[in-house]
C-alpha cells in the first residue's frame, strides 16, 4: 500500500501547485482527506461494498456503480479495501490517457470477452442517457448506437476491439483531456485543484477600465456624503460629539433618502440612456447602486438612531427633567419641528427602514416569496411622509424629485389603463413556463430587451410584477411575455391556466377572429382566452446598447433568454430589410440603416434539462434556416447551446454517448437533443475558451450582454476583465 500511495503523492506533486511542488503538510494531509472519505463510506468492517458504493458514487444509474465497483474490485472480493481504492484513484486521476482508456473499454465490455458487440454498447448508451437526463425515442437509441458502431468497427468484424476504440476516441481529441469519473468527487481531494497565483481582479487595470463609471460615481458619491457629514457636524458642535454625530448622519440621510428614490425613475432612466448622459453615469447598474444606497440609509439611520439615545441617555442623568424612556417614546420634552414628534417618528422609521432592508434581502426574493419583498417595499410611502414630520430640512431635498416621482406614477397609471389590453393566448411551457400572449395596443413602443409591470387582476388585483418582452418590436399586433414560476404570484398564474375547470371570462367585445374560438381550446397546455390585464411600461435596460455594438455575445441561462428572444427576433427583421431594402412591410419603415452596427453575434444559451430548450425551439430554427446558406466561419449570428445536466465528454459514463451524438448530428445535420442544427454541448461552458475564441474573431469590441442568476454573473464578468469585454447584465 505504500508504494501505492508513494506513487500517487509523486503523480500529484508534479501536477498541482502554484509555480512549486507540493510540500509534506500538503502530501499528509490529502492522504488523510482520503482515508476519512474512504472511512465515512466503508463502516466499522472497513470495506465498501456495492450499496455503499452507490450511495457514494452519486450516478443515478446503477449499470454504471456496478461496472465500476467490479473494476475497482481488483481482487473479486466484492468489497473494495483502501489499498484498491488508492490504486483507482492512481488510475483515474493521476493515470495516461492509455489506462484511462483500457478501463473505459472495461467498464463498456460487459461480459468480459475483449470486445464490444452491438448489444453491449446500446446497453451503455441506453444508461448513459438515463445519467445524463436525456430523454429519446427507442429509435433514436438504435440510430445511435448504429452510427457510433460503424464507425468504430474499422474492420466490420461485428465487435469493437480495445484498438478500434481508442482509434475512435483520436477523432475527439478534447474528449482526453481531463477523462475520469466526474460524479465521483468523494474520490478527488479538493485541495488538488490547481491554484494560480494572480493579481486580485479588483486590482487590474482591466477591472477598473470595465466599472470605470461605477467607481466614478461611488467614489463622488462617497466624497458628498463626507462633505455633507462634516459640514452638519461643524454646524452643531455646540450640543457635543453625540449630537455633532447624529446631526452629520442626519443630513447624510437627506441626501440618500432622496437619491434612492432617483435611482428608481425608471421613465426618466429609460429616456436618458438615449442620451450622452449614458456614457458619463451607471445609468444600466441603477438598480446595484440602488442597493448600495438602500444599505447606507440603513447604516446612517441606526448610527443616527444610536447617537441620540446615548445624547438623550445623558441628558437624562443630566438635567433630570426627563426620563430616557420619554425622550424617546413620547413629545413630552418637545424635540422636533412638528409637535414635538422627531423621536417618535424616528423610532417608528427605524423599524420601517430595517424591515425594508431585510425583506428585500436575496434570501426573501429568491426563496419564493417575492411578495414579502413588493409588500413591504410599498412601505417607502411612509418612510418619506414620516422624513418630512421628522426632519424640518428633508422637504427641501425631497420636494423636486419627489414631484417627477409623482409624475412618472401618474403617467404610469394613465398608460397602464390606456387600450384595454388583454391576454388572448397562454402556453403551458415545460419546467412551469408560462408564455403569455397579450394584444398590442398600437400606441406601445418598445425596444429589443424592454421590460415592463404587469398586473392582471384575477390573479391577484393590486400585484405588479416585471417581465422582459420576449416578442419583438417588429412584432405590431402581438406582445409576449414567458413567465417562470418561482414564487407565490408566478406559481398562481400558471396554476390558474393550467386547472382544467378553470373557466375564461369572455368580453362581449370580442374581435371577430376570436368570436369563433368563443370557447376554451381543450388543446393540452395551450388556450385562447380574454383576461384583462394592466401593463406599465416599457422600461430600457442594457440591452438596448446591443445594436450600437460591432461584435454582441448574447448570454442566457435558464429563462434569461427572454430578453434575447426579442432581440434575436428583431435581429431577423433588420437583417431581412438590409437584405430587402424595397420591402413594403410595416416593420421596415422604422429601422433605420445606421442603427444596425453589429457585424457579429455569438448567442449561449444555457439550460439545466432538455425540457427547457422547447421555450424558444421554433424561434431559434428560424434563425438557422435564414442562415442555411452561410459557411459557418462566415455566419451572422452563430448559436452555443448548453445543458448542465448531461455529463461533459470527458466523463466516463457519458464519452460513448456524446461521441455517438456528434456522429448522427454530423449524419443528420440535426441534434438529437433540441432538433436543431446547433449541436447542444454537454455540462457548463469553459468561458476562458469561448471568449478566447471571440477575441481570436477581431471582429471588432466585443460587448457581452448576460441575464441570468447572480452567480454564474459574477464568473463570467471577471472572465470580460480578463479579456477586455465591456460587460452588461440585465437586472430589474
Amino acid at each position: 500500500m505504500k508504494s501505492v500511495v508513494w506513487v500517487i503523492l509523486r503523480a500529484a506533486q508534479q501536477a498541482q501547485g502554484c509555480q512549486g511542488d507540493m510540500s509534506l503538510e500538503e502530501d499528509s494531509r490529502w492522504l488523510e482527506w482520503v482515508t476519512k472519505q474512504f472511512e465515512s463510506i466503508a463502516g466499522d468492517d472497513k470495506e465498501i461494498d456495492l450499496d455503499e458504493f452507490k450511495t457514494a458514487l452519486k450516478v443515478k444509474e446503477s449499470f454504471f456503480a456496478e461496472r465500476f465497483f467490479a473494476l475497482f474490485d481488483s481482487d473479486g472480493s466484492s468489497s473494495i479495501s483502501l489499498d484498491e481504492l488508492l490504486e483507482a484513484l492512481d488510475l483515474l486521476i493521476h493515470g495516461s490517457e492509455t489506462d484511462k482508456l483500457r478501463f473505459l473499454f472495461q467498464v463498456y465490455d460487459v461480459d468480459g470477452s475483449g470486445s464490444i458487440d452491438p448489444d453491449e454498447l446500446r446497453t451503455v448508451l441506453k444508461s448513459c442517457l438515463r445519467e445524463s437526463a436525456i430523454s429519446l425515442p427507442e429509435e433514436k437509441l438504435d440510430d445511435l448506437t448504429l452510427a457510433l458502431f460503424e464507425s468504430a468497427d474499422k474492420d466490420n468484424s461485428g465487435s469493437i476491439t480495445f484498438e478500434e476504440l481508442k482509434a475512435e476516441l483520436e477523432n475527439f481529441p478534447e474528449v482526453m483531456e481531463n477523462l475520469t469519473i466526474s460524479a465521483a468527487n468523494w474520490l478527488k481531494p479538493p485541495d488538488l485543484e490547481q491554484k494560480k497565483c494572480k493579481t486580485p481582479r479588483y486590482l487590474t487595470r482591466a477591472y477598473w477600465h470595465n466599472n470605470s463609471r461605477k467607481l466614478l460615481f461611488l467614489c463622488l458619491y462617497a466624497l458628498l456624503n463626507v462633505l455633507l457629514f462634516i459640514i452638519a457636524m461643524l454646524k452643531n458642535a455646540h450640543g457635543g460629539p453625540w449630537f455633532m454625530v447624529a446631526k452629520g448622519c442626519g443630513q447624510c440621510l437627506n441626501l440618500n433618502c432622496t437619491l434612492i428614490m432617483v435611482l428608481m425613475l425608471r421613465r426618466c432612466l429609460t429616456w436618458l440612456r438615449a442620451t450622452w448622459v449614458l456614457r458619463v453615469l451607471p445609468l444600466d447598474q441603477n438598480i446595484l447602486l440602488h442597493q448600495i444606497v438602500g444599505y447606507a440609509i440603513l447604516i446612517f439611520s441606526i448610527v443616527h438612531t444610536g447617537a441620540h439615545v446615548i445624547n438623550f441617555a445623558r441628558m437624562s442623568q443630566t438635567d433630570g427633567m426627563y426620563q430616557l424612556w420619554e425622550y424617546l417614546f413620547t413629545i413630552r420634552p418637545g424635540i422636533g419641528w412638528v409637535n414635538g414628534t422627531a423621536s417618535n417618528t424616528g423610532v417608528i422609521l427605524q423599524v420601517l427602514i430595517c424591515l425594508m432592508v431585510v425583506c428585500s434581502s436575496t434570501f426573501v426574493r429568491r426563496s419564493g416569496h417575492f411578495e414579502v419583498f413588493y409588500w413591504s417595499h410599498l412601505s417607502y410611502i411612509w418612510v418619506w411622509a414620516l422624513l418630512i414630520v421628522h426632519c424640518a430640512n428633508f422637504w427641501k431635498w425631497f420636494v423636486v424629485p419627489g414631484v417627477v416621482f409623482l409624475i412618472e406614477k401618474l403617467v404610469g397609471i394613465a398608460v397602464s389603463r390606456m387600450g384595454g389590453l388583454y391576454i388572448v393566448e397562454v402556453n403551458l411551457l415545460p419546467s412551469k413556463v408560462t408564455h403569455l400572449v397579450i394584444k398590442r395596443p398600437p400606441f406601445f413602443h418598445f425596444k429589443p430587451g424592454d421590460y415592463v409591470y404587469i398586473n392582471i387582476p384575477v390573479i391577484a388585483k393590486y400585484e405588479w410584477h416585471p417581465f422582459t418582452i420576449s416578442s419583438a418590436p417588429e412584432q405590431q399586433d402581438m406582445l409576449w411575455l414567458h413567465v417562470r414560476s418561482m414564487g407565490q404570484w408566478t406559481n398562481r398564474l400558471y396554476e390558474y391556466f393550467r386547472q382544467p375547470e378553470s373557466q375564461t371570462i369572455y368580453n362581449k367585445r370580442l374581435s371577430a377572429s376570436l368570436r369563433n374560438r368563443r370557447h376554451e381550446s381543450r388543446i393540452e397546455n395551450h388556450r385562447y382566452c380574454n383576461i384583462k390585464c394592466y401593463v406599465d411600461g416599457p422600461f430600457g435596460t442594457p440591452t438596448r446598447q446591443i445594436f450600437a455594438s460591432e461584435h454582441a455575445v448574447l448570454i442566457g441561462a435558464g429563462i434569461g433568454i427572454t430578453p434575447f428572444a426579442s432581440i434575436l427576433q428583431s435581429i431577423i427583421y433588420r437583417m431581412r430589410k438590409q437584405n430587402y431594402p424595397n420591402c413594403n412591410y410595416s416593420w421596415c419603415e422604422t429601422i433605420k440603416d445606421n442603427e444596425m452596427k453589429l457585424r457579429k453575434v455569438d448567442f449561449i444559451w444555457i439550460n439545466r434539462d432538455q425540457k427547457s430548450f422547447e421555450w424558444f425551439v421554433s424561434l431559434l430554427t428560424k434563425l438557422e434556416m435564414d442562415q442555411a446558406d452561410e459557411e459557418p466561419e462566415g455566419r451572422f449570428l452563430e448559436m452555443h447551446m448548453y445543458m448542465t445536466s448531461a455529463l461533459s465528454k470527458n466523463d466516463m459514463k457519458a464519452i460513448g454517448l456524446q461521441m455517438a451524438l456528434d456522429l448522427l448530428a454530423k449524419k443528420e445535420k440535426r441534434d438529437s437533443i433540441t432538433g436543431l442544427r446547433t449541436r447542444t454541448q454537454p455540462g457548463r461552458p469553459d468561458w476562458a475558451k469561448v471568449f478566447q475564441k471571440v477575441s481570436e474573431e477581431k471582429k471588432g469590441k466585443v460587448h457581452v450582454f448576460y441575464c441570468g442568476s447572480p452567480a454564474l454573473a459574477k464568473v463570467i464578468k471577471a472572465q470580460c476583465e480578463q479579456f477586455g469585454f465591456n460587460f452588461y447584465k440585465e437586472h430589474f
